[in-house]
Order: structure tokens, then sequence, then C-alpha cells
């Protein structure tokens, strides 16, 4: 059973509240539009960089694309298409990652070095899933009610996820190499003021937060529930790196009484002194993107710091993060649009007036995963479904912290209103950044 995982209405990618069109595509043409996406990911780059692992949170390409092969494998096909016969039986204990009950797995830390199956190999690997897939789905396109249905839509919920963490763990494996190697290339934007920061009043009150509606959902976006919020405010759009500048000149790394104290403890741990992937060059900052390295946009929204550094942040400005229900309200009837992975513009980009919602807020999706002060716990009367597709997000309900919104490597079709991104404390190699927030 995986009922609480998705919604009863599998044929509509667009979140309850939002404001975009029924999908006109059957669930046969987005597999090969999510599987085609994927590969079209890996085109800049060459073999070499496929099976690189930067770092312990970092998996290899090579890995990724095999990794979203094996959930149809396991979950789908193995169910569902009782004569598929796996290329590689190794390939379950290689490429599962954290579904337990599963069977035995690789040590993720190791990934790295993995050089067999070669990415040919794992490309044949992937035709030889998509081959069956295609086979299953021609037999059960007949029958909406087949629980395969259900299940191949997470499985391309889950490869979307992949395709963000694919963008933004290569940019790490590039940020590694001293020649700072260039994914794609983008014209040096012209440089320009900000957009002038407002602030936006919201009513209080008693809310229904969650996913409600017709349209897929992860478990974790439910069940519905009541939540009574204080009036509040929220800004119109991102921090900039300007703004995120001014913390730093006045001294917001080695000032103790904005941190919390593990965040002050890492700070000085790891010598944290600006966002990653930010260089002083002189007496100038520049920033590593997947275009090269470039120097500071200032009107660009700050990315890659962590809930510890959005925290202090806030603390200077005198502000605070949003909760994630707080978030959710303000968000609610607004236009799903931004900067995607879509836009292969793979960094954030400036706020765009033209793009806010009716209540004035910009930059609500895309660009980047902004964080909020919700700790990442189930909603009252939550309850994962047995079974090691249970493990999808349950598990992991401790120490976390919850971010809305998207980035600019999430596909559009992959973002929703009531979407809870999560990641712990110190994380910061994903695209996130700063909205703030304020008593009203």
């Amino acid at each position: 059973m995986i009922t609480s995982l998705l919604s009863s209405d599998s044929a509509v990618t667009s979140p309850a509240g939002a404001q975009s069109p029924r999908s006109p595509l059957s669930i046969s043409q987005r597999f090969e539009a999510v599987r085609a996406q994927t590969e079209r990911l890996c085109e800049p780059l060459d073999t070499e960089d496929y099976v690189v692992s930067s770092m312990a949170d970092v998996s290899p390409t090579k890995w990724h694309l095999a990794h979203t092969s094996w959930f149809f494998e396991t979950f789908i096909l193995g169910p569902h298409a009782p004569e598929y016969v796996s290329p590689n039986p190794r390939y379950a204990y290689l490429f599962n990652s954290y579904y337990v009950q599963a069977g035995e797995r690789h040590c993720r830390a190791k990934r790295g070095l993995v050089t067999r199956p070669t990415v040919r190999e794992v490309f044949e690997y992937r035709a030889h899933v998509n081959e069956a897939m295609r086979d299953l789905m021609q037999r059960i396109e007949r029958d909406p009610q087949h629980p395969a249905h259900a299940l191949i839509e997470l499985g391309l919920h889950h490869e979307q996820q992949h395709q963000e963490l694919l963008v933004t763990d290569i940019k790490h494996v590039f940020w590694m190499n001293p020649l700072r190697p260039v994914y794609r290339e983008r014209p040096m934007g012209t440089p320009s003021d900000a957009t002038k920061l407002e602030w936006h009043a919201f009513a209080g009150g008693v809310h229904q937060i969650g996913h409600q509606g017709h349209g897929f959902a992860f478990d974790n976006e439910g069940p519905v529930h009541r939540q009574f919020l204080e009036d509040f405010t929220l800004a119109s759009r991102l921090v900039t790196n300007g703004e995120y500048l001014e913390f730093m000149n006045e001294g917001g790394y080695q000032r103790p009484e904005l941190w919390l104290s593990p965040g002050l403890a890492i700070v000085q741990e790891r010598g944290w002194k600006a966002p990653l992937y930010w260089e002083r060059d002189g007496s100038e900052w520049t920033e590593f993107t997947l275009a090269g390295t470039r120097p500071i946009a200032l009107d660009e929204p700050v990315c890659h710091v962590s809930y510890y550094e959005a925290d202090a942040y806030a603390r200077w400005a005198r502000r605070r993060l949003p909760t994630e229900a707080e978030w959710e309200v303000a968000a609610r009837g607004a236009p799903i649009r931004g900067t995607f992975v879509e836009s292969a513009r793979f960094h954030p980009a400036p706020a765009n007036p033209e793009q806010a919602s009716e209540s004035g807020l910009m930059q609500l999706y895309g660009d980047v995963w902004q964080w909020t002060q919700s700790a990442y716990v189930g909603y009252p009367g939550f309850k994962p479904d047995a079974g090691a597709i249970g493990e999808y997000n349950g598990k992991w309900m401790a120490d976390q912290w919850v971010l809305r919104g998207a980035s600019c490597a999430t596909p559009e079709s992959h973002a929703r209103l009531t979407y809870r991104n999560f990641f712990p404390s110190d994380a910061r190699w994903q695209f996130m950044g700063i909205r703030l927030a304020d008593h009203a």
C-alpha cells in the first residue's frame, strides 16, 4: 500500500491552490520525458565526470543514472512484471540508497570508488529498464486502477529529485577541481541595483496546512491539518548577495551573539567566512557557478548557505526566518513560476517585479530553496506506509529543517505549494537561500 504517498489522481502534477494547468500528458509520455531529461542533463559531461564523488553527500552522476533505474526495477517491475530479468542481480546491492527493507546496500561514501559498471553499461542498464517499463505501461494503460500507476508516478518524481541532485552534485565535483570546469556557458549579466525590498502583511488565525485536492504529493505533505498563526509579514523577495555581503562586512561570521551554539562551533571548526563557492580575489569576492567563476552579482539571491547562516543573517537583520506554515499561507494561490532547471541558467536570477504574485511576493518558486525555522517532523496524524516505500520520507524526521519553494535546479513540474524539502542544519551544497519574515 502506498496510498499515503500519492494522491488519487496520478494524471495531474499541478498542486492544489496553484494556478497551473492540468498535465495533458499520459503516464507513458511523462515517463519518456523525465527519463530523457535526466540524460539531457548529462550532455555537457565527459566520461571522467560521471564517476567522481567529492564528499559523502555527493553521489557520482553514474550512480544517479543507475539508482533511478533501480527504483523502477525494484518497486515497479519486480512486483508487476514477473517476466522481468535484471541485467545484473548485483546492481540491487550497488544502486540501493537507503531502503533497508529492500536489501543490503553499498556504502554511500564509497560510491566514487566504483569503476564498474562502466558509464556505457549504466546507460545500457537504463535502456533495459526503459524497454521493460514501456512493455508494462502498454499492458496497464487501459486500467487506471492498476497499482503500478501510482508507483510509476512516484518513480517519476523520485527521478526529478535526482535530476536536481545530479546538477548540484556535479557543481561540487567541478568546484573541487582546481581547473574550475564549466558545465554550461552563460553570458555575463549586466550589473544592476536589487529590486527594492518591501514587506507584505498576512492575516493569522486558523489555517488549513498540507496537501489537499488532486495531484501528486509525497506522504510528508499531509495529512491536512489546522494550524494557528499570528499575524505576520514576509519580505517581497529573497535576500541578495549584496545584502549578505553587508552582513559579512559587519563581522557576521565573527559575532557569537548572532549564532546558534552548534552553528558557531561549525563556523569556527570549518573556517566558514562566506557562503559555499565564494572566494576572495584580492579585495573582491567571486562565486563559482556552473558557468565558471564570476564576480559576485550583488542583485542575485544569495545561495549555498546553511540553516545556521540563514538564521544568523536573520538575527543580524533584526528579523527571523518564516515558519513553513507562514510560507505556505503566503504562497497560496500564487502561480508556479521562476527560474527552474528548464531555463538552463543553473543559477538563481535577480528578482523580477513583473513576476510578483497578487500578494506582492516574488521568487516564491525556483531560484533557491528557502530555509524555514520549522523542524522537519510529521504533521499531526502522519503515518508512513509499511514496507520499503514507507522509508522514503518518514525515517528522516529528526535533526532536519524544512525548506520551501524550489530552486534553479528543480524541474518546474516538480514544484508545488505543499512540497517539504528538508536538510540538516549544516548542509550548503544545495541551492539554499533566505527569505526574511517578521511579526506583524
